[in-house]
């Protein structure tokens, strides 16, 4: 994996005048609403982004917390790896529940901001993949039952956590799920190809990946994005409700019946693998570069709202 990625880093450096993994135009006079984000940036670089609140020892919450729009980056993944191996190791956690405290924002994509060397660098996980898909394979088959809470936006990687937890829950109102990639000529790598179509069949699937557009909360439900989509006045109590309720069970009854469903319904791991690898491949190609580009030049990262509509700017990249 390494390999590829190194010429990776050659050729994004090249067609972006710098360093960072598709950074911005140099130059470019940013917006007040750029000068904001970017403090916030600055300003919570060290603050934890995945915190780990235990409530009781059978029941925890896992708070995503990277304001002001909750991308996740390399600096995200030891943080989440610890709370993986806590989840696979605790020999009394029976539920885990996903949550986020940024509004609006339940978990987005991929940071574009730093080297690229700074995720390929990385040792593989446990499975031999990648880190960020390796925890995702862990994740769906932890002996524990991982449920998110979805309220805002889903996108990215934050769609490819939701996929790899048990169970999905979502505000009607406020929920938005994507796959955005193809819109910017790359092709996901958490395992989404390999997850989607055994949730929601292969034209819906289809439908979501190649049309790279926002799914509310009421439709993510009526294909099978999620369980259910609650108002979301009643999503945390229903969310808080059924944990509570899983969490009385017996963890070796939970454990069992959740890996006999596992075996019936989960991708290999090869199938995970192999997204990995196409997503390596796009990210060399200069359309994902020149698109990348073009999105930062936009307000990626930046921008409330193209990271708000990111459906709609991705969209607008093949327009002449």
């Amino acid at each position: 994996m390494s390999k590829h990625l190194g010429a990776a880093v050659i050729i994004v450096a090249t067609a972006v005048v710098a360093a960072p993994l598709f950074a911005g135009p140099q130059g470019l006079k940013p917006s007040t609403e750029t000068i904001r984000a970017e403090n916030v940036d600055r300003n919570t670089v060290h603050k934890p982004q995945v915190r780990l609140e235990r409530r009781t020892p059978a029941y925890w919450r896992v708070i995503l917390d990277n304001p002001p729009f909750n991308i996740f980056g390399p600096e995200t993944i030891p943080q989440l790896n610890k709370v993986i191996t806590a989840i696979e190791t605790d020999p009394q956690v029976k539920v885990v529940v996903f949550e986020s405290a940024v509004p609006g924002f339940f978990l987005t994509h991929y940071n574009f901001i730093p080297d690229l060397a700074e995720s390929t660098g990385m040792a593989p996980g446990p499975t031999g993949l990648h880190p960020l898909p390796d925890m995702l394979i862990r994740l769906s088959r932890a002996p524990v039952v991982s449920i998110v809470s979805i309220r805002g936006r889903a996108t990215g990687v934050g769609s490819e956590l939701a996929l790899a937890s048990d169970m999905r829950f979502a505000s009607r109102e406020k929920a938005i799920l994507s796959q955005w990639e193809v819109g910017a000529a790359l092709v996901p790598g958490g395992g989404p190809m390999a997850r989607l179509p055994r949730l929601m069949g292969r034209g819906r699937a289809l439908e979501v990946l190649l049309g790279a557009d926002d799914i509310g909360g009421e439709l993510a439900e009526r294909y099978g994005y999620v369980n259910r989509s609650l108002p979301d006045a009643d999503l945390d109590k229903f969310v808080e409700s059924l944990a509570k309720r899983i969490a009385t069970f017996d963890k070796q009854a939970i454990a069992d019946t959740k890996r006999l469903v596992d075996a019936a319904s989960l991708p290999a791991d090869p199938e995970i693998a192999s997204g990995w690898d196409a997503f390596i491949a796009s990210v060399q190609r200069p359309q994902a570069q020149q698109k990348i580009k073009r999105l930062m030049q936009l307000g990626l990262q930046t921008s409330a709202d193209v990271e708000g509509r990111l459906g709609h700017y991705t969209g607008t990249l093949g327009q002449k």
